[in-house]
This record gives C-alpha cells, sequence and structure tokens, in this order.
C-alpha cells in the first residue's frame, strides 16, 4: 500500500475513533432505539461504567494513529472494540450495523498496513 493512502486511512480511522469516543460521552449521533437483549446488553455496560473506558480508549488510540505514534499498538487496541461492536449489531442490533462495520474495515486495513511492526510478536 501507498505510504501516502496508508496515511489518510489511518488519520481517517482516528477521526473516527476519536468522534465515536466523543460521542460515549455527549451523544450527539442518534442511537437506534434499542429493544430486548440489545437494550440489557447495553445497559449493562452503561451500569458497570465500561461505556466511559471504551470512549477514552477511542479517544486515546484515535489520537495515536493520526499522530503516528504507537499506532500499530492503537490498532491492535481497537480491534478489541471493532469486532464486538460490529457483533453487537450483528447479533443484537442489525439496524446500525453501517457504522461498525466502516469502523472494522479500516481497522482491518490499518492492522495489515501496520504488519510489519507484528513479525516481532509473531516469531
Amino acid at each position: 500500500m501507498s505510504p501516502i493512502v496508508f496515511m489518510y486511512l489511518r488519520i481517517v480511522l482516528g477521526i473516527l475513533c476519536i468522534v465515536f469516543g466523543i460521542n460515549k460521552f455527549s451523544d450527539f449521533l442518534p442511537l437506534t432505539e434499542l429493544t430486548g437483549e440489545a437494550a440489557n446488553y447495553f445497559n449493562a455496560l452503561s451500569n458497570a461504567k465500561a461505556m466511559p473506558l471504551v470512549g477514552i480508549t477511542l479517544i486515546v488510540s484515535g489520537l495515536a494513529l493520526i499522530l503516528n505514534k504507537y499506532g500499530a499498538l492503537a490498532t491492535l487496541i481497537l480491534m478489541s472494540i471493532s469486532v464486538n461492536a460490529f457483533l453487537f449489531h450483528v447479533v443484537l442490533n442489525p439496524s446500525g450495523i453501517a457504522r461498525t462495520a466502516i469502523l472494522l474495515a479500516l481497522n482491518i486495513i490499518v492492522l495489515i498496513s501496520y504488519r510489519d511492526k507484528y513479525k516481532v510478536l509473531l516469531t
């Protein structure tokens, strides 16, 4: 992948993470009405104070990607959030799947672009 394309994708992923992270605190992006098991799951996460931690993680990881500091680590950390959000929407709330699918796809592309940094971990 071209270094310029990678830079733009990394910055777009960083901006999305910051926007989604800030949304955990201010709710400016509309959420669909959650019912049943989706509402129970989301309420359990909210009551356990997990959502502010997810928001902080998204913001810090987004800043790391934009500033290109510890981007490979931030991408690995974001992968757990991206997969969890995507599976939540696949299984419990299909109406909100578009945003998480884009986040997951960008995360996978950036993760693959950082593959040289992970070779030490995988040997």
